[in-house]
């Protein structure tokens, strides 16, 4: 086993050694860790990095004793303090579970009981494990909701968890897994789904109790900017095994595999040449029911020779640094150094500035019934976009950011004609499509399409992907079956996926590949405009910029208007020329893409610029604190600015008046009373 450096704090309380583990389905044996060695140390944060089924999850469920069904440990040890852990009895290996080890689960939603209160919840570790009575295993709960920054933990204790948002959610997780003040939490992507102010506050909040409550940490994500920002030490794990491992410092600054220096390259940044692609990692992880005697990323691997191919590297230490080690047998020395692929020139025929907007959306409202305040209450309403207005020029793409909440995805269901304004209009192409009905908006919403979030609830299960290639074809009555096909062949082609995929089913393919017939079929007739809501969220970092360096060709080649929605600063930075922030269903500012980024002028944007894991961000953001508190309710929102119960700048005036958008340069818009750039001090 590779001899790891030790933290500040030397006392190690867990050791994992060569550690195997199968998992048997049907007649397939999947070998998801092979080998794998770890040390943690009281007071440390190890960070397991790694795209999708790369098996660090894996790892830590063994840790937790917890294999999905047919799953078992072939070989290795887990020692916990002076406890072998493999091989415990279940009874003792119970005993130790939520006490002394915790996990922290990714999805929030399905690991609470949606029919128990939370206070309940969070009480049953403790009420187990320690015996103590209801009442006191009650008080330790509200007090552990207090800890983890729950506003009013005594109302919050007989909620369920559906009244909670995601953020509150997660730190009711988090206060389930510390009540009982284990040794060691296990974090399994706590922040995947949470929006990037929600992250930070999660990733700190868990930074200040390993401080304080003397904890070791093991943070399982595939977010290498999470990784830079907060883990002490951490391990890259490849098909099941560890590919480098090292202090979190070393790694970035002298990354040694070849896997390693490619995902830190696809990860997309907010200083980045919008000019030049992405870089991205060809092919796809192994099949890890396939045993390969070489190294598992040879394939995809453009230093890989006949030796990586017949021979598995083994783990070494770095000879300039002994707490750094990695499993290369060509290995680089730093950051991957390349000449970027340039973006291909837009179309001559496309002139955004004289042209007359494709689009345009004027004081756009949307607001849903929300039933009433009692027996003698008023008529509630959500008011989920609040009068917004903006432009798109043919070939422009178009960004809108915000947190959740905050009526994005909402607007661009409006936008293709999904769902219906309030008040306000959608014009397209000189036609107000908000006002039409019947064939004539089935006729043009045929030029407005949609490129939703999640591929596998937006794919039919039933159908065939070349039938859902069809089907939008078959509806406006274009060409013959014959003709439709081959129209699908080539949508495929366009979007890099075999002409074979045609006779699959959806959930036959990756989810790369769902994404890319995705966005084939909402290319299927030839639209003029696309709505992309959260393209590439659900999607693992090397498969995201794939996608996203085809999107970018795609739009120039056809000379598409797009809007893309995202709460992914770096994804809306690289694909949009303008951006629109959004909060609570309104627009505090817009402008160029490149000076907004630049040079924020409303403390939300800051705020959110700040809170971008792995990025410095610009200047005028470290003027403003990160964004603290939760989204407030679109039912009730406070008067005036509606940022004001959030922002650190906010004075009597933000609470009497509603700022409008104004000016701070020729391309850029704010409205705030108290702007960071002013329009003297634009840029």
């Amino acid at each position: 086993m590779v001899s790891i450096a030790p933290a500040p704090a030397t006392e190690r309380v867990l050791t994992v050694s060569d550690l195997s583990v199968e998992i048997r389905r049907g007649d397939r044996v999947v070998r998801p860790v092979s080998g794998v060695d770890l040390v943690l140390h009281r007071g440390e944060t190890l960070g397991i990095v790694g795209e999708t089924g790369s098996g660090k999850s894996m790892t830590g469920l063994a840790i937790m004793g917890m294999l999905p069904a047919g799953g078992r440990i072939t070989g290795g040890s887990i020692t916990f303090g002076d406890t072998e852990l493999v091989g415990l009895p279940p009874a003792r290996y119970r005993g130790l579970r939520g006490n002394d080890i915790a996990m922290v689960f990714q999805d929030s939603l399905t690991s609470l009981n949606p029919t128990r209160r939370i206070g309940d919840q969070v009480a049953e570790p403790v009420r187990l494990h320690e015996g103590l009575s209801r009442r006191e295993a009650r008080r330790r709960a509200e007090e552990m909701l207090a800890l983890v920054g729950i506003p009013r933990p005594s109302e919050r204790m007989d909620d369920h968890p559906h009244q909670l948002s995601g953020g509150m959610r997660q730190r009711v997780m988090i206060a389930m897994a510390l009540v009982c003040q284990p040794k060691v939490v296990i974090a399994d992507e706590p922040t995947t789904a949470l929006d990037v102010t929600i992250q930070a506050e999660i990733l700190d909040l868990l930074d200040d109790l390993r401080a304080r409550l003397g904890m070791a940490m093991i943070l399982v994500t595939h977010d290498m900017g999470v990784i830079s920002r907060h883990a002490d030490r951490v391990g890259v794990m490849y098909a099941g095994r560890l590919a480098e491992t090292g202090p979190t410092p070393a790694l970035f600054e002298r990354t040694r595999h070849r896997y390693t220096q490619a995902l830190l390259a696809s990860i997309p940044s907010l200083t980045h040449d919008r000019g030049e692609e992405l870089y991205s990692i060809g092919g796809a992880p192994p099949d890890l029911s396939v045993h390969d005697v070489g190294c598992g990323f040879a394939p995809r691997c453009a230093a890989a020779t006949d030796r990586c191919r017949a021979e598995q590297p083994p783990l070494v230490a770095d000879g300039a640094e002994p707490a750094h080690a990695f499993a290369c047998w060509h290995p680089a020395d730093g950051p991957v150094e390349r000449t970027p692929a340039r973006l291909a020139e837009r179309p001559a025929a496309v002139d955004e500035t004289s042209a007359a907007p494709r689009l345009r959306v004027v004081d756009l409202r949307r607001e849903y019934p929300a039933g009433s305040d009692g027996w003698f209450g008023g008529r509630r309403t959500v008011k989920a976009v609040s009068g917004v207005s903006f432009d798109v020029a043919p070939g422009e793409t178009f960004g809108l950011v915000g947190e959740s909440g905050c009526g994005k995805s909402t607007l661009g269901r409006m936008l293709v004609a999904l769902d219906r304004p309030t008040s306000g209009e959608v014009v397209f192409d000189g036609v107000a499509v908000s006002a039409l009905r019947g064939r004539e908006l089935g006729e043009r919403r045929a030029r407005l399409q949609m490129m939703f979030q999640d591929s596998s609830a937006a794919l039919d299960p039933r159908m065939r992907i070349g039938a859902i290639l069809r089907e939008p074809l078959a509806i406006q009555g274009i060409g013959t079956r014959a003709e439709r096909t081959a129209r699908a062949r080539d949508l495929l082609d366009d979007v890099g996926l075999p002409g074979s995929v045609l006779e699959r089913f959806p959930h036959e393919l990756s989810g790369g590949q769902r994404q890319r017939v995705g966005l084939a079929r909402a290319l299927a007739l030839d639209p003029s405009v696309l709505v992309a809501d959260e393209p590439v969220s659900a999607l693992d970092v090397s498969i995201r910029s794939q996608v996203l360096n085809l999107m970018r060709r795609i739009q120039r080649e056809r000379g598409l208007s797009s809007i893309v929605i995202s709460h992914d600063l770096a994804v809306v930075r690289y694909l949009s020329d303008r951006v629109g922030v959004m909060y609570l269903g309104k627009l505090v500012e817009s402008g160029a893409a490149e000076e907004v980024y630049a040079a924020p002028a409303h403390p939300y944007t800051a705020g959110l610029l700040a809170a971008v894991p792995g990025e410095e961000g610009p200047a005028e953001a470290d003027r403003v604190p990160r964004i603290h508190g939760e989204l407030p309710s679109p039912i009730d929102p406070p008067s005036g600015c509606r940022f004001r119960t959030r922002c650190p700048l906010a004075t009597d005036l933000c609470a009497e008046v509603e700022p409008v958008l104004e000016p701070v340069s020729p391309t850029h818009q704010v409205a705030c009373h108290f702007p960071l750039q002013t329009k003297e001090g634009a840029r």
